[in-house]
């Protein structure tokens, strides 16, 4: 199988991802919020089935991505595991803070036209540039 260049796997990715929050919308009436989701198997009582299957088929998602096409995973053997912990744990105080991640804000929250998620995406986006510019200097210092 030919494998198609990047910008068209990062159409077709984006295109699933927005046919899976439209979906999630249509079929559920929800809104496709990792974090939220994420959150509310741990943290909420009822729809459990709806919220693993949710979480599943994302896991399930990058499994297969791994096997059918190898390029698409990060080389993390340069990250130790304390920073990748520590990574986590700062995304996941900022999506308690912002009150939602990526996908809630920068995926629903703009489409449906929220200035609060239009907000919320331009800070993590402004923050997310900042780091990668902040640890490209530290690397060269070292």
């Amino acid at each position: 199988m030919a494998i198609p260049h990047d910008w068209w796997m990062a159409l077709l990715g984006g295109g699933l991802i927005g046919l899976a929050a439209a979906g999630l919308m249509f079929f559920n009436g929800r809104i496709a919020g990792i974090s939220g989701i994420w959150s509310g198997l741990w943290f909420e009582r009822g729809d459990q089935s709806g919220r693993f299957s949710f979480i599943g088929g994302l896991l399930a998602g990058g499994v297969i991505l791994r096997l059918v096409y190898t390029p698409a995973v990060p080389d993390l053997s340069q990250v130790s595991w304390w920073q990748m912990g520590l990574a986590g744990l700062l995304v996941g105080m900022g999506t308690r803070l912002g009150s939602g991640c990526t996908s809630g804000h920068g995926v629903c929250g703009l489409a449906r036209f929220s200035v609060r998620s239009l907000a919320a995406t331009l800070t993590f986006m402004a923050t997310g540039f900042l780091t990668v510019f902040l640890i490209g200097r530290a690397a060269a210092w070292l």
